[in-house]
């Protein structure tokens, strides 16, 4: 090949590197299949000897080459290491350098010239086709967004989904690329000089024949296609490429078998909607620094065995006309070979694809310096990845328990490397980096309020930020959706309240405490984004100090304004000793205990009510009836209305919020009903009652304006010594003890709130104040009882709403994988404006008066329920009533023998039956105090009856951070205390 016919050839490499004839501009992405690949010998007397030999006369085609020393221009020819592009490294004489066999064997192992940086990938899988008009094209049958996407013979994309592969077919893949082409960092930017440099590389290696190396060329510059309800792989004449002169391709045996075994429909989502719109919409979706690989698949009948090429672009190009999305491609697998029956290639592209999909595979492939490397990352794949036996399933949950290993082997694959050797010698040098400084909140520093003094160092320096952050849309709905989120359980509380103290306490002084409280905070917290409010505990505590008060003939109001005293006496100490750090001791058994015992005291005071309005409004044939309401006179129908009225609203509540995680309806739709569900559910049961004028239901008490609740027994000021009778002088000091019963409580859901809100998995930045905190909030609630009004704490739910609203979610993620947090919105200023609108709520008496008991009796009963949710002792309660192989597949239930998870949830019941004795005593006031001692419990008892693999199972905190809810699963299973 000197002389002339050497010119010949190149003038023919140069017409075939014109792009003009393949690009077209409605290119489209691709999907690829799972295969198998033969194996092939390469012996001496084999066509692959052969090759080598006629190879190694092509001497001038070694100019095209990879090597150490250089890379490639634009028309494919090799410049030396440095040169700008369109200089060619020359030798004396101007010829071109020679390359030593070491060079070819090394050509696609280049150690990379400068440190290479990984990209999220998208992958897309063309096949080669015959289209409807005859013509041999490239047809996209799939694409990996980290998940599969297909097109179905429907004509729509389908559901995105796991890959299934075969283990054979990765261990094909392993051989074929231990023999076939790789390419490292290939400086070309088209297509066509793409495929000039690895058809050169291909010739010389013996994967192909020089004469095949037109047809090749012209294969891999077809047109590319995307799929429709017309053209699709699956309805399309599969295509062979033949050799020039033998005709047009035949169609003989299908890419794409007509069995699937792979295609495993009930596993891909068979039992899914179909996409609805005929294309992904995946512009949106890759992101924005993703690069393309690009697998080409296809039968040849020349060829006499299966070829697989690699090649690594030094830079992503964007390739015209290729991809459905303008993405740079980085990577390209091509797969050529004689159609055979032991041969898949829509398989081979399919495994190809899912590895290039993998971010670790991924990341190997950007990193690769040889071919060796690249066989290392399939082999670490394979170690990863695993393998079902030719088995009958009998029952499809038996492959839920493969969840357990995957997750296993993706933590042992995710896992950081191994420290160098050389570290622990660093270190005894003391030549390393200095550790970081600890910024735990609940590290204790050993000096009078030094907890505090950190948290105001932290976070006040950040309060210019925390106004700015304020400047968005997504604040002002936080702030619309909240008022609501925290008006109705103020109202409902304050009704409640004012029912159980007799209106000493009601409506109007819950909605002015939280109101003053909330400004306060939101203007003073280390961390804003808590909610504070009333909740069910601190009710229970307030019913119970009201019925000690009534028995022994003391001043109810005028006790809690003592209470108050000792609780700021009592916080200030707390916090001067860093005792928030007491709050790592609360195990999720306390907590499960205590959210267990409350949403049973919500249940039976809900009922405990409607029993108490059929007593006195009982069901009679006859009523002496009034022209007015009279006390303790019978009216009809009134009882069985007001049971209409609660079962209603807690049937309607509870189907809104289970609407919200449903299927009908947009998203934001269902959202938007779902988390207004209390509100509406209190506004159309209320409308019920408005509407049936005829029959008598108690209303909510609430006096006009800035009145309290019962004017004649108190003011807005409480006199200390007593307003009718002195106080107690002794009472005073033995105030102390429900103080700290009112402090342990404050002191559980603010510290568990802030813990929960401050979970690494929700990527707060400004950080969280527990001993500032808990100094506002126990603080102001002892100032509060100054004033007759409650005292408050962070309410877990509403927090975790607030957060959840105020979290910006990534957009442009994977298809079927979960939003990614991208900020969350830390500001004051929402919590400010709720404050506001709550207190300008107090003017709302005219709708107010309007509201029947009994829906907030039902709205009540509905906290209690959905407050079991998400409790692992009500999930292990029912396992008692169910044979154990319907348990589920959680740790605590297959790692722990049934019997010793039945022990460890009745040493559980024992504590509830003894807390809620100690409830409806005298000594009811002593129930916070009883609950606390299952902390000594739970550290020094149990663990001489459990082994601690026991324990980290049954008492583990493994609640997972609730973002974007699924059926079923929503904020209230992130919640392990009452709200």
């Amino acid at each position: 090949m000197e002389g002339p016919g050497q010119e010949a050839y190149e003038e023919r490499t140069r017409r075939s590197l014109d792009p003009e004839g393949y690009e077209d501009p409605g290119i489209k992405g691709s999907h690829l299949s799972l295969g198998e690949m033969s194996r092939a010998g390469a012996g001496t007397g084999s066509p692959l000897h052969a090759w080598r030999a006629r190879a190694e006369e092509l001497t001038p085609l070694r100019q095209y080459l990879p090597s150490r020393r250089g890379c490639y221009d634009l028309d494919g020819r090799r410049r030396a290491a440095g040169a700008p592009p369109g200089q060619a490294s020359r030798r004396g004489g101007g010829q071109p350098p020679s390359v030593t066999d070491v060079d070819l064997e090394a050509a696609g192992s280049r150690r990379p010239v400068s440190r290479r940086d990984t990209h999220e990938g998208y992958v897309e899988l063309h096949e080669l086709v015959m289209d409807s008009t005859k013509e041999l094209c490239w047809m996209e049958t799939g694409h990996w967004l980290k998940l599969e996407e297909d097109f179905k013979e429907a004509g729509h994309w389908g559901q995105p989904h796991l890959s299934f592969l075969t283990y054979r077919s990765l261990l094909e893949i392993h051989r074929a690329l231990a023999k076939g082409t790789v390419l490292l960092d290939v400086a070309a930017t088209s297509l066509a000089a793409i495929a000039h440099i690895l058809i050169n590389q291909m010739i010389y290696e013996g994967q192909i024949k020089p004469q095949d190396r037109e047809d090749i060329l012209r294969t891999l510059l077809l047109q590319h296609k995307h799929p429709s309800e017309a053209e699709l792989v699956r309805t399309l004449p599969p295509a062979q490429l033949q050799r020039s002169g033998t005709g047009r391709a035949e169609t003989e045996q299908p890419l794409l078998r007509e069995q699937q075994p792979l295609e495993m429909r009930w596993l891909v989502g068979a039992e899914q909607s179909p996409s609805r719109a005929t294309r992904p919409q995946l512009p949106e979706k890759v992101p924005e620094d993703a690069e393309a690989t690009l697998v080409l698949v296809g039968c040849a009948a020349f060829l006499e065995q299966p070829t697989l090429a690699f090649v690594r672009l030094k830079a992503a190009v964007t390739l015209d006309a290729v991809l459905d999305v303008p993405v740079p491609v980085r990577f390209l697998f091509v797969v050529l070979g004689p159609d055979t029956p032991h041969v898949s290639y829509h398989e081979i592209g399919r495994a190809v694809s899912t590895m290039m999909s993998e971010r670790v595979f991924r990341c190997d492939a950007y990193l690769a310096k040889s071919r060796q490397d690249l066989l290392q990352g399939v082999e670490d794949f394979l170690e990863a990845s695993i393998v079902l036996p030719p088995t009958e399933t009998l029952n499809e949950q038996l492959l839920c328990s493969l969840v357990p290993l995957q997750h296993e082997l993706l933590r042992r694959r995710y896992q950081p490397p191994k420290k160098a050797p050389g570290e622990g010698f660093l270190k005894d040098l003391g030549l390393e980096e200095p550790a970081p400084e600890d910024d735990d909140p609940l590290r204790r520093t050993g000096q009078c309020f030094g907890g505090l003094v950190r948290d105001i160092c932290r976070r006040y320096p950040k309060y210019l930020s925390d106004i700015k952050d304020a400047f968005s849309p997504q604040c002002l709905a936080a702030v619309i959706f909240i008022y609501f989120a925290a008006l109705s359980p103020a109202i409902t509380f304050g009704g409640l309240l004012s029912e159980k103290t007799k209106g000493m306490m009601g409506v109007s002084e819950l909605l002015v405490s939280t109101s003053v409280q909330c400004i306060l905070f939101s203007i003073l917290s280390a961390q804003p984004l808590l909610v504070v409010g009333f909740s069910g505990p601190l009710l229970v505590f307030e019913e119970a100090f009201y019925s000690f008060c009534n028995n022994y003939g003391m001043e109810y109001i005028v006790g809690r304004v003592w209470i108050g005293f000792w609780l700021i006496l009592l916080v200030l100490v707390v916090v001067a000793c860093e005792g928030s750090f007491l709050v790592r001791y609360l195990s999720r058994y306390t907590q499960e205990i205590f959210s267990f015992l409350i949403s049973l005291i919500f249940i039976y005071e809900t009922f405990s009510k409607l029993v108490t309005i059929f007593k006195d409004h009982p069901l009679k044939r006859h009523y002496n009836l009034m022209d007015t309401v009279q006390p303790k006179v019978p009216e009809p129908n009134t009882a069985l209305l007001s049971l209409v009225l609660m079962a209603g609203t807690f049937f309607l509540a509870f189907f809104l919020r289970q609407f919200k995680n449903s299927a009908f309806l947009p998203g934001s739709a269902r959202r938007l009903i779902g988390d207004f569900g209390v509100p509406i559910s209190i506004f159309i049961m209320a409308l019920v009652d408005f509407f049936i004028k005829d029959t008598f239901t108690q209303k909510l008490a609430v006096p006009k304006g800035l009145e309290v609740t019962n004017a004649s027994a108190r003011g807005w000021f409480i006199n200390p010594m007593g307003k009718d009778n002195t106080f107690p002088i002794w009472m005073m000091f033995a105030s102390v003890v429900p103080a700290l019963l009112v402090f342990i409580l404050i002191f559980l859901e603010t510290q568990i709130t802030t813990l929960i809100i401050s979970k690494p998995e929700r990527k707060l930045v400004k950080g969280s104040g527990f001993h500032l905190d808990l100094l506002l909030i126990v603080a102001m609630g002892g100032l509060a009882a100054l004033f007759g009004m409650p005292w408050l704490s962070a309410t877990t739910v509403r927090t975790i709403t607030h957060a959840n609203a105020l979290t910006v979610m990534s957009k442009t993620s994977a298809p079927g994988e979960k939003s990614q947090i991208l900020e969350v919105k830390e500001q004051r200023i929402s919590g400010l404006l709720v404050a506001m609108l709550i207190g300008v709520s107090i003017l709302m008496e005219p709708i107010l008066k309007h509201i029947p008991l009994a829906v907030l009796f039902g709205i009540f009963l509905y906290m209690g329920v959905t407050s079991l949710f998400g409790v692992q002792l009500f999930d292990r309660i029912l396992f008692l009533l169910m044979p154990p192989k319907y348990h589920p597949s959680e740790p605590y239930v297959t790692r722990v023998k049934t019997w010793r998870m039945h022990l460890f949830t009745f040493t559980q019941i024992v504590v509830l039956v003894l807390l809620w004795a100690v409830k409806s005593t005298k000594a009811s006031l002593a129930l916070p105090f009883v609950l606390i001692l299952t902390v000594p419990l739970r550290r020094f008892l149990l663990p001489r009856i459990f082994r601690d693999i026991e324990l980290k199972c049954l008492d583990a905190d493994d609640v997972v951070v609730t973002f974007e809810e699924a059926e079923g699963i929503d904020v209230y299973n992130e919640v392990q205390m009452p709200s």
